[in-house]
């Protein structure tokens, strides 16, 4: 059984920066392109950046350049490093875990981000 848990979440103010982690129990860590969603309150959850066993990164066009996703494969950790925090990034941020070969995906229970003054 996969299981992913975020941690990092927490209550920042405007301008400030975060880094979430994920870690997993995923035995073969190659095998899985990585990935950030978010939802906020009473919104649809949405992408925000994606990692692949190849390095390559996709992110949300409206936050390129202020996040970053990464992926620590000895560690069989992604992380998700975030500058420039706005209010409009609360939300609760999930871990996903996508299985390049089944296609079978998994989630964490998702962090808490509050960026308020």
């Amino acid at each position: 059984q996969v299981q992913l848990v975020e941690s990092g979440g927490g209550l920042v103010q405007p301008g400030e920066s975060l880094r979430l982690s994920c870690a997993t129990s995923i035995s073969i860590f190659s095998s899985y392109t990585m990935g950030w969603w978010r939802q906020a309150p009473g919104k649809q959850r949405e992408l925000v950046a994606t990692v692949t066993v190849g390095d390559s990164t996709n992110y949300a066009d409206s936050l390129k350049g202020r996040f970053t996703i990464s992926r620590d494969n000895a560690k069989k950790a992604v992380y998700l490093q975030m500058y420039s925090l706005k209010p409009e990034d609360t939300a609760v941020y999930y871990c996903y875990a996508l299985n390049i070969y089944s296609r079978r995906d998994y989630w964490g229970q998702g962090t808490q981000v509050t960026v308020s003054s």
